[in-house]
């Protein structure tokens, strides 16, 4: 696949896929002869694990130095740990979430009880 075709495929622009390229984010993506990127079904898998971990907030560095380590096909440990986390970085902000709503659905509740559900 082109850059173009990925950027669509995966709702990120060209340039981003190039920094994330050039920042080691993801692996270096294979290239044609005349040096277009040729995305390939594992190029287009590491593209789609960035996207979903950056969409939840994963640290850049971390998530580079994981790709370093498994480009390396080293530090099986440190990636496992790398990945533990960065998921209860995550728990954690999932539980701050779930108190701000759980908080927002009180004082809703409190204003529909004074004025009715006038939605």
């Amino acid at each position: 696949m082109t850059i173009g075709e990925v950027s669509e495929k995966y709702e990120i622009t060209t340039d981003t896929l190039r920094y994330y390229e050039r920042i080691g984010l993801i692996p270096p993506v294979p290239r044609k002869k005349n040096g277009i990127r040729d995305y390939d079904e594992t190029a287009c898998g590491w593209v789609s694990f960035i996207k979903c971990m950056r969409s939840a907030g994963v640290q850049i560095e971390a998530l580079i130095e994981y790709v370093a380590l498994m480009q390396a096909n080293t530090g099986l440990e440190r990636r496992k740990n790398i990945l533990i986390e960065q998921r209860t970085r995550l728990q954690k902000q999932e539980e701050n979430l779930r108190s701000t709503i759980e908080r927002l659905d009180y004082k809703i509740a409190n204003y529909e009880k004074l004025f009715g559900n006038k939605d």
